[in-house]
């Protein structure tokens, strides 16, 4: 199969997550060659992805119960900066997800999964296929193994925004479906994300399963207005033939600028109503962490659903109070699930 040359993101197995409402692409105003009609999923055909998953913390709580996972939200270049949040939000969580951002910097994934291990965290490390070729990406995936991470979430990544280090090449040697067949094939757990909510939604089940016979062990959902949604997401996925646990992602916010960041991606959706309902409370931070904690539960009551994924800035006030936020709802959704 030939890699579709009008896609910006080069990808082979597409469509990615950041497709717009009206089918168009993320990254300029051209339609999403994967999401015109008659659109199909673009079948793996790769080699078949071996069977069991590899030793994993995460994978192993998730058959035992519902599990938590929290987006790392740290300072740029500040290793004392991951330590502290990693610490704050010990007990709070089964384990972090490391991000790889396109508008701001990050240290090295190794490096990364590294910190986390050493302030007691267990990581899921993100690598994206935006800035590395396949070479790198190779580098990546042993140096995670050495570094100990718990699991790697294979995306394609998103596009830079137009401004945001312009001249520097975007690579996009591989695809986040043929990154988590090579992460499979180097031993990792891997995760993939998919998109409920984004076009052409009727496709996004069965690519799921797709990504599953590449290799993935562990699916990580985008946001979505309901958990009616995700129930009739997974349901679908598993009648295709869907194994893997998932993942559902909870919007955590506390004031305007965590709402209206996860407000501006596409493909990604949030109750709109409710989140004018947090911003116009009299305590603003407390009925914030009472949403996500009341979505949170409705996620969890979802067939199907092993676990949700604390995601988001949670607060304007700095990764640490980020950090207590998303340590609050995770404590209590544990409080609840007892």
């Amino acid at each position: 199969m030939q890699t579709i040359v009008e896609c910006p993101k080069r990808m082979r197995y597409g469509p990615c997550g950041g497709v717009r409402d009206d089918s168009s692409c993320e990254v300029d105003a051209r339609p999403c060659p994967f999401a015109q009609e008659p659109a199909a999923v673009v079948a793996w055909d790769g080699p078949p992805a071996a069977g069991r998953a590899p030793r994993s913390r995460l994978l192993e709580a998730a058959q035992r119960g519902p599990v938590v996972l929290t987006d790392l939200t740290v300072p740029a270049y500040d290793a004392g900066g991951v330590r502290r949040v990693v610490e704050r939000l010990a007990g709070s969580c089964d384990a972090v997800l490391l991000g790889e951002h396109q508008d701001r910097p990050d240290l090295p994934p190794t490096a990364m999964a590294a910190l986390v291990g050493e302030a007691g965290g267990v990581s899921w490390t993100t690598l994206a296929c935006r800035d590395r070729n396949r070479v790198v990406l190779e580098q990546e995936l042993a140096g995670l193994a050495l570094a100990g991470a718990d699991g790697v979430l294979c995306v394609t990544g998103d596009a830079r925004a137009p401004g945001v280090r312009p001249g520097v090449t975007q690579v996009f040697d591989l695809d986040g479906t043929r990154l988590a067949a090579m992460a499979a094939e180097a031993g990792h757990a891997v995760a993939v994300p998919e998109a409920p909510g984004a076009a052409p939604r009727h496709l996004r089940p069965a690519r799921l399963v797709e990504k599953q016979r590449a290799g993935a062990h562990l699916a990580v959902l985008n946001h979505v207005g309901t958990a009616a949604e995700v129930a009739a997401f997974v349901a679908a996925a598993r009648e295709l033939g869907l194994r893997v646990p998932v993942v559902a992602g909870v919007a955590v916010y506390t004031d305007e600028r965590s709402a209206r960041v996860l407000q501006r991606f596409p493909g990604l959706h949030l109750d709109g109503e409710r989140v004018e309902a947090v911003l116009g409370a009299s305590d603003v931070r407390e009925a914030g962490i009472e949403e996500a904690v009341r979505e949170a539960r409705a996620l969890l009551a979802v067939e199907g659903v092993a676990g949700v994924n604390l995601s988001g800035l949670a607060s304007s006030a700095g990764a640490l109070d980020g950090a207590a936020v998303k340590a609050e709802v995770g404590a209590r959704i544990r409080e609840g699930q007892r």
